[in-house]
């Protein structure tokens, strides 16, 4: 070997394996060059891209971001979306996309040559690097993202709003009434002129209003007492028809089935009368443990949902005395609940201030979907009549109502605006409008099913309900 090569092959060798501070002190060495290639080919073997896709997808939801995305999924996972998806609708039905981390990009030749169509395809000549099926998804229409409104078109003054968890105080009738127990008094306001009627005064009686529910016609309200009674009222001539008697403590659940009234008592016990027979006619439901805060009948008239303090959750048939179901998951008192109106057997219930949970049932298996902490008590559900999404209120701590999407469970919108817990939801007769009461001894209205909104938003507080002195 040629000595001037080895000496200068050795001192490089010294010189790299000098330490850095040494490097940087000395002056007569000079700077050596380290060869490196000139290409970067990374690692995508422990790369998830169908995971990456579904991370873009939960950080932006705008209309063009979605498009992206969704080009993205067709040219590198052959997704063959067509159509610009709805920023909030559910992620899942992608789930069939390739779940070969490991072969991202597959080569194929395709031995049948298609015909070119002017009308759909692209011609075979195109210079363009995207395939057919990202063209189509591109001249898609964009569909905008759905906005709602963060403050309520309607405020009405409702003094004497009782702020008690296991009592209903507010409902709207398909004749577009809303009803609403104010102290011992009950207020009809009609949604149509603004008009507000008083229809009982049961001061008189030393009683006060504990619950009201209107029939499925809109036709009578009843309404449930301190005392334990259950008056029925004819909402158009502002008569009472009858007086119920059987509960020994208040009543602070009602529920109509048709002609049939389900009550639901402090007394823990549930009370199905028809009103059209005698009261003596009467079944009892024996089940709870504690105070009945929650009664819903099924939209196919088979099936009554009762939660109660006691932390259950109960189903009951149209027949038996004994409870076909019975559901303990939840830590805390059971008020809210939904049966939903687009899959049979599907009944979803929240929890209160220990639980904060939304749970959703299968009620035909006896089965346990699905849950979401939501941070807050859990006051009412309701469910959408043309989406399947559903609402809910929330008391400790957030004061919150929030539009969940389902079965994703994620959230469309949260509003705000209450100072107390929303304790009270009912939803207007066309499904698009619901109407939220609290201890603020407020009543808002918000848009939060509509498909068509106005974009001015009234803000005047209407001061529709006197207090009586």
């Amino acid at each position: 070997m040629d000595q001037d090569y080895e000496r200068r092959l050795l001192r490089q060798i010294n010189h790299q394996n000098l330490p850095e501070s040494q490097l940087s002190g000395c002056a007569t060495s000079s700077p050596v060059r380290v060869k490196s290639g000139d290409r970067f080919i990374p690692t995508r073997a422990g790369s998830n891209w169908t995971i990456n896709f579904h991370y873009a997808n939960e950080n932006c939801r705008a209309t063009n971001t979605v498009a992206y995305v969704a080009l993205l999924r067709n040219e590198l996972l052959g997704a063959a979306i067509e159509t610009v998806p709805d920023p909030h609708t559910d992620d899942r039905r992608h789930a069939h996309l390739s779940q070969d981390t490991h072969s991202l990009f597959k080569y194929t030749v395709d031995p049948k040559r298609v015909p070119f169509d002017s009308s759909n395809e692209v011609s075979p000549y195109s210079l363009s690097p995207l395939s057919n099926k990202s063209h189509k998804l591109l001249r898609s229409p964009r569909k905008p993202a759905r906005k709602i409104s963060k403050i309520p078109f309607k405020v009405l003054d409702a003094p004497e709003l009782q702020d008690d968890f296991y009592l209903n105080l507010v409902d709207w009738s398909a004749g577009n009434l809303l009803s609403v127990g104010l102290g011992a008094c009950v207020y009809l306001w009609s949604a149509c002129t603004s008009q507000v009627t008083r229809l009982c005064d049961l001061s008189i009686d030393g009683d006060s209003v504990t619950s009201v529910c209107w029939n499925e016609r809109g036709s009578l309200v009843a309404v449930g007492t301190h005392k334990g009674y259950v008056q029925i009222w004819d909402a158009a001539g502002g008569r009472k028809l009858s007086s119920l008697d059987g509960h020994s403590a208040r009543v602070g659940a009602l529920a109509w089935n048709g002609d049939q009234l389900s009550s639901g008592s402090r007394d823990r016990v549930i009370l199905q009368r028809d009103v059209r027979t005698p009261p003596s006619a009467e079944r009892r439901l024996q089940g709870h443990r504690q105070e009945v805060c929650g009664l819903k009948w099924s939209p196919d008239h088979q099936h009554l949902a009762s939660g109660g303090n006691d932390n259950k959750l109960l189903v009951w048939n149209s027949s038996s005395l004994l409870p076909v179901q019975q559901y303990s998951d939840h830590l805390a008192a059971v008020k809210a609940i939904a049966w939903s109106p687009h899959q049979h057997g599907l009944l979803a219930s929240g929890g209160g201030t220990a639980d904060r949970c939304l749970r959703f049932w299968n009620t035909l298996t006896g089965q346990a979907l699905q849950s979401t902490d939501t941070g807050s008590q859990v006051c009412n559900l309701a469910w959408s009549k043309h989406a399947n999404e559903l609402v809910s209120t929330h008391g400790y701590s957030q004061n919150q109502i929030l539009v969940w999407k389902y079965p994703s469970l994620t959230q469309v919108a949260k509003l705000t605006g209450h100072s107390y817990r929303v304790l009270y939801l009912a939803v207007s007769p066309d499904g698009e409008a619901i109407v939220t009461g609290a201890g603020d001894e407020t009543l808002r209205f918000w848009n939060v099913f509509s498909k068509t909104r106005c974009t001015k938003e009234s803000k005047s507080v209407l001061n529709l309900f006197t207090r009586i002195r």
